[in-house]
């Protein structure tokens, strides 16, 4: 569904761009698309040279779910030393956050086209566990135990 993009992004920047055909949820759960991701970026960074690639202008790209994977991606090779250093990663919007839906942002776009609020939440719950019985609490929060939240609201709040 990409490939369109991809050819334009790489002609117009004179870049490579490789694109990973990743395992879609829900028939694959997580982790089959993070670890497609990662081990094709490994690949493709282990094996540089073949393809031109200068290691220093490697930039990790990804939007939706692509973008959260991207990130994941991102954050697991930051700290290898036996690999290349990413340049920079590239997230299009990119689904980052599902401990809380009732957070400004969402109410604020919950009826925006195309994600809307319970479309976000019912793909957060398929790319997780492929069921989404369960979307009634991930919208009211209540998937989240108290002390979790408590933990990470520095970072995931209103404020």
């Amino acid at each position: 569904s990409h490939e369109k993009i991809c050819r334009y992004i790489a002609r117009e920047s004179e870049s490579v761009v490789v694109s990973v055909g990743y395992r879609l949820a829900p028939e694959h759960k997580y982790p089959a698309a993070y670890e497609d991701c990662l081990n094709a970026t490994i690949h493709f960074m282990k094996n540089i040279e073949h393809y031109g690639v200068d290691p220093a202008r490697i930039i990790i790209c990804g939007d939706s779910a692509g973008g959260n994977l991207a990130a994941a991606v991102s954050q697991t090779l930051a700290g290898r030393s036996d690999l290349p250093r990413l340049r920079a990663q590239i997230l299009i919007y990119p689904g980052l956050q599902a401990l809380d839906f009732n957070l400004p942002s969402y109410q604020q776009n919950r009826g925006v086209p195309l994600l809307f609020r319970e479309r976000a939440a019912f793909f957060a719950l398929q790319y997780l566990n492929g069921d989404a019985l369960h979307m009634q609490e991930v919208l009211e929060g209540s998937h989240i135990p108290p002390d979790m939240r408590l933990k990470y609201r520095k970072w995931v709040g209103p404020d």
